[in-house]
């Protein structure tokens, strides 16, 4: 069959005639992709790609037990991480200034909390113990297996060396090799402070394959079949053996079978057209702007690395951190627009959320200048449809369907942080001296035999005494600090300074014992705080049960991501004079704001914002007052609760 050219010039000069662009040669013929190359040191086979697969997917391999390489690579997502969504708290990183609300904020992944190679928590000067931002977005692990070099700046490349030894194992084409070993060390991403290849292998080598996960494809459950991870790895490599270079490989050897081929882009690119007219004006349009110099041919990235002003270059220098030339700064790799379109934010800051925001950037010619900015980037003076059909061309031509619904072998098992299984935060506590209760931080499994459980307290005095007790009822308040806990009773020193600045954490061990699984234990932390009655606050309670692989010995589980992830209830009283309380609850750890709208839409008090906040239920009073602490008009007014991904919205009327 005849090869067609990406892009015919006629087409787009008969239906866009008022665009004066100079004619560029025409680019070469388009071809279909074939699979990504592998290698000859790492071929691809059935039993390593698995072994990857699983690898890829397990949270033990983080030092919290709680965030896998999928966490923040997920195929209904386009490959890039469902929870990075702009100017949301839980993934915002602060940017070069530090401040977050700024103009330089970056919409990144949500990590772990900062926390000591011993499992106790590290206070973070930005996170506190919220859990970490990468200060870039996640690009797409889809057909990542193509690009030469990876991560936006490109420090991942080709050569890839045992990091234990430092031994080149790959001198060529491991790019993937290269990129996996580097999130499984950060202390932001997924590990520890100081955390060294050889803490991650015992951990695999002891661990149960995804027993975190409480379901699976049939494919990978049949798979696993009840094997160790000393099982896998001997089968996938032919002899035994769990290494640093060999996670490396068998996650690199996955991520090559994960290549989108299977769009309307690709049957065109086959001879059978299937675009709608809108579509194909996009096609013709993309072409004619020269869009596809830099998004060029059938992956749609040259793989090369542009200054396009999406920020000043000084914020983030990116290429020339690698290369050390001046010419590179902020220059970052072209990321490929298949399945684009399914994507949460833009941009190697996340700084757009929808394609037509992108679009629009392209059209006033970028935000910010340098002189190494690419030429290509000018203003384009697009009509409004002209902006549609290019949004159109990179949305459904793009998108590969078996991606957009996440089936083989895009699919995944379920992940812990999206299930019941994480610890549950109930009502109740005693403010102290800052007039708010400490607040729990509890979001690591209680699998049995997990040696490292941590719990924190957030919001207390600073260099107060803390004790925490978990008991197999919930610890009550009002009566001081419980003697005992039949669980554990731990008593530290807070760091920290000031009223509401204190903050700590107890790790313990979850016993490797039958008889425990099933088990529901309740904690709660207590604080000397002479503000506090009695002279003793309290945080809210929690909740958690102690569980094994794959969440036997519990008779009820929920796993997924709620179709809601919060409940809001009414004020009471309602109408209210003084004061009234709403309460609400979240279904799933989540970030959560709460705020007191008037009838405008105008926000009048911030009530709850918090990054990070456990699930569970939760109780707040409002006492009529506006942000600068002036009493309200009497009238209709609004709660809105918002996380993530849900809104909801409760009606409350203060009578004078």
């Amino acid at each position: 069959m005849r090869s067609r050219s990406m892009f015919s010039g006629l087409g787009v000069m008969l239906l866009f005639p008022a665009i004066a662009l100079a004619q560029a040669p025409p680019p070469p013929p388009l071809t279909p992709l074939p699979p990504p190359p592998a290698p000859p040191g790492n071929p691809v086979t059935a039993a390593k790609a698995s072994l990857g697969k699983v690898l890829f997917w397990d949270e033990q391999v983080s030092s919290s037990r709680t965030i896998a390489c999928g966490s923040c690579h997920q195929a209904a997502s386009g490959g890039s991480d469902h929870r990075s969504i702009l100017a949301s708290a839980h993934a915002t990183n602060p940017g070069l200034d530090g401040v977050t609300g700024s103009a330089d904020d970056i919409t990144g992944s949500p990590g772990v909390v900062l926390r000591q190679s011993s499992g106790a928590f590290a206070w973070s000067p930005v996170f506190g113990l919220n859990p970490q931002v990468t200060p870039r977005l996640a690009p797409s692990h889809i057909n990542a297996a193509y690009s030469p070099v990876l991560f936006w700046d490109g420090r991942a490349t080709g050569s890839y060396a045992d990091p234990v030894t430092g031994t080149v194992v790959l001198p060529n084409g491991a790019a993937l090799e290269s990129q996996s070993a580097g999130p499984p060390l950060s202390s932001t991403e997924m590990g520890h402070q100081a955390r060294d290849w050889n803490d991650v292998v015992a951990r695999i080598q002891d661990a149960t394959p995804l027993a975190l996960s409480a379901s699976m494809p049939a494919a990978m459950s049949s798979y696993l079949g009840g094997r160790s991870y000393p099982d896998l790895f001997a089968e996938a490599f032919g002899a035994a053996g769990v290494t640093a270079s060999r996670i490396a490989m068998a996650i690199a050897t996955y991520e090559r079978t994960l290549f989108s081929t299977q769009t309307p882009f690709d049957s065109l690119i086959a001879g059978t057209p299937g675009l709608t007219p809108q579509e194909n004006a996009g096609f013709q349009l993309f072409g004619r702007l020269r869009c596809a110099v830099c998004h060029a041919g059938a992956l749609t990235s040259d793989h090369a690395f542009h200054y396009t002003g999406v920020r000043p270059a000084d914020e983030d220098s990116a290429r020339m951190l690698v290369t050390h030339d001046p010419a590179d700064l902020g220059k970052v790799r072209t990321p490929g627009l298949r399945n684009v379109a399914l994507r949460r934010t833009y941009m190697h800051d996340g700084r757009f959320s929808t394609l037509a925001d992108v679009v629009d950037f392209y059209d006033r010619g970028g935000d910010f200048s340098a002189p190494n900015k690419d030429p290509l980037i000018v203003p384009l003076h697009l009509t409004p449809q002209q902006k549609a059909a290019l949004v159109a061309f990179m949305s459904r031509p793009l998108t590969d369907p078996r991606v957009a619904a996440a089936t083989s072998p895009f699919d995944q098992p379920a992940l812990y942080s999206e299930s019941n299984l994480v610890p549950f935060r109930l009502g109740g506590g005693v403010a102290g001296t800052s007039g708010v209760a400490p607040e729990p931080v509890a979001l690591e499994p209680a699998i049995a035999g997990n040696p490292s459980f941590t719990v924190g307290i957030d919001g207390a005095p600073g260099g107060a005494g803390a004790v925490l007790v978990i008991d197999e009822s919930e610890p009550a308040t009002g009566a001081g600090i419980p003697s005992n806990g039949s669980f554990a009773r731990q008593a530290i020193t807070l760091g920290g300074a000031g009223a509401s600045d204190g903050f700590g954490s107890v790790t313990l061990a979850i016993p490797d014992d039958a008889a425990m699984l099933g088990k529901t234990l309740f904690g709660r932390w207590y604080v000397d705080d002479p503000g506090a009655p009695g002279g003793v606050a309290a945080s809210a309670a929690f909740r958690f049960r102690i569980f094994g692989p794959h969440g036997s010995g519990l008779s009820s589980l929920t796993v997924g991501t709620a179709p809601s992830s919060l409940r809001l209830s009414i004020g009471g009283p309602n109408p209210f004079a003084r004061q009234t309380r709403v309460n609400f609850e979240l279904s799933r750890a989540s970030r959560v704001r709460l705020g007191v709208y008037d009838v405008s839409g105008r926000l009048r008090r911030t009530l709850l914002a918090r990054p990070i906040a456990m699930p569970g239920s939760y109780s707040l009073q409002w006492d009529g007052r506006d942000d600068a602490g002036s009493g309200v008009a009497a009238g209709v007014y609004f709660y809105r609760l918002q996380t993530e991904r849900d809104v909801q919205s409760a009606r409350v009327v203060r009578v004078p």
